[in-house]
């Protein structure tokens, strides 16, 4: 049996968070922004409020929340694991947390050798 390593994983206090949100919001999406007007933060939209188009790449699931990159970005962060975290501050101006006190941010590390040759194994680079 082949282990699946996930390319995107949630903190607690990102699920906490996540929670609210979707009580309050219904249905979520999240999809990592590549910089111009908020950085590089993981943006979370109410679902269908975000196109998402052929190209963006599903990395996973957080909790149910659909998580997506741009191609191109992919291909610079696709040796990552991603960690959605949470702390204080001001998030993304368009994302949902905004105002909430609280921010998303993305961490990350590299995968191990063994790690990544299992994820090629997988078909999943």
């Amino acid at each position: 049996m082949t282990h699946t390593i996930p390319r995107v994983m949630a903190t607690q206090a990102t699920l906490d968070l996540l929670q609210i949100l979707h009580e309050k919001h219904g249905p979520l999406i999240f999809f990592q922004s590549g910089g111009c007007c908020d950085g590089s933060a993981p943006m979370c939209y109410p679902s269908g409020e975000f196109a998402i188009s052929d190209t963006d790449v599903h990395l996973g699931d957080l909790d149910g929340t659909p998580f997506y990159m741009g191609a191109e970005q992919y291909e610079y962060w696709k040796h990552t694991q991603l960690i959605i975290d949470v702390v204080n501050g001001n998030g993304g101006m368009f994302s949902l947390e905004n105002g909430s006190g609280k921010r998303f941010l993305t961490r990350s590390r590299l995968f191990t050798d063994d790690e990544w040759a299992s994820i090629e194994q997988q078909g999943k680079t």
